[in-house]
């Protein structure tokens, strides 16, 4: 199952989110969202956890706790993002 996880700390890293979330079971990967310029946390990010009862019992724990800081964490399952079916990056061709 895939969650989407906000309010981790901005010196989270990778590592750090996936330490956290293996207290509840297996993750197969975390990613912290990093901003292209400053290089640093954007303060939210991914992870996947192999078995969905576990990843719901850690949105239960997780979601809404303070961590250091006290910025409330949201834990909840990620949406999938639509497939764009059209162009992308602003590309028509001629007709």
């Amino acid at each position: 199952m895939k969650l989407f996880v906000a309010g981790i700390p901005y010196d989270f890293d990778d590592t750090d989110l996936k330490e956290m979330f293996e207290l509840y079971g297996e993750v197969v990967s975390a990613k912290v969202a990093i901003d292209r310029e400053t290089r640093k946390s954007r303060g939210f990010g991914f992870l996947e956890m192999s078995v969905a009862l576990e990843a719901k019992e850690a949105i239960d724990a997780l979601n809404g706790a303070r961590l250091r800081g006290g910025k409330e964490l949201v834990v909840r399952e990620a949406e999938e993002k639509p497939r764009d079916s059209g162009n992308s990056g602003g590309y028509r061709p001629r007709r």
